[in-house]
């Protein structure tokens, strides 16, 4: 079949959000700490740097081999081309829309807020600790949960010692936070 009478998928529908990023929410600003920050500029520059140019070399030459219809190099070049264009967007608007938020100048040591690795206790006595960090550095394995999770939100601005209501699945839990703590940026 003639290539001109097949439409071909672009991808761009989705052009504004990443796959499965979550979205800021409306009116807030994209609160992030330092090393995220990092992270997310180390992801853009190598997506820019590297992985771009050695994608485009790898159509141009799929290009010059002539027939691009059956052409699984040009073909799988040019969609990988597509997702790594999408992701520099999509990084792009959230550097360009990020707070890095320095928790080195955080005054209330004993209070929860952005940034901090706080100890809980929860109903059973059972001992967790989180860390309250922006919504582009979520990594529940490593306790990471972002600022605007129900546990973070339900212990933002509590302090050591105070015991705060946290609605979860099975219903309202009290927690009982036991330690604050600001670590320096990595």
């Amino acid at each position: 079949m003639n290539k001109a009478f097949v439409k071909e998928d672009s991808g761009d529908d989705d052009d504004d959000l990443d796959a499965g990023a979550p979205e800021i929410p409306a009116g807030t600003k994209n609160y992030i700490t330092p090393a995220g920050y990092r992270r997310l500029k180390d992801e853009l520059l190598d997506l820019i740097d590297n992985q771009r140019p050695e994608v485009v070399k790898i159509v141009s030459w799929a290009a010059s081999n002539g027939d691009r219809s059956e052409n699984g190099d040009y073909i799988y070049g040019k969609r990988r081309l597509r997702e790594i264009d999408r992701r520099i967007r999509f990084l792009t608007r959230r550097l360009d829309n990020a707070e890095v938020v320095d928790t080195r100048r955080q005054e209330n040591v004993d209070q929860v807020f952005f940034g901090a690795e706080v100890t809980y206790a929860d109903t059973k006595g059972d001992e967790h600790t989180i860390m309250i960090v922006g919504i582009d550095e979520v990594d529940l394995d490593r306790g990471h949960v972002s600022w605007i999770s129900p546990i973070a939100r339900a212990i933002t601005k509590a302090k050591i010692g105070d015991t705060v209501p946290l609605r979860t699945p099975a219903g309202l839990e009290q927690i009982e936070i036991l330690d604050v703590r600001y670590p320096p940026s990595t």
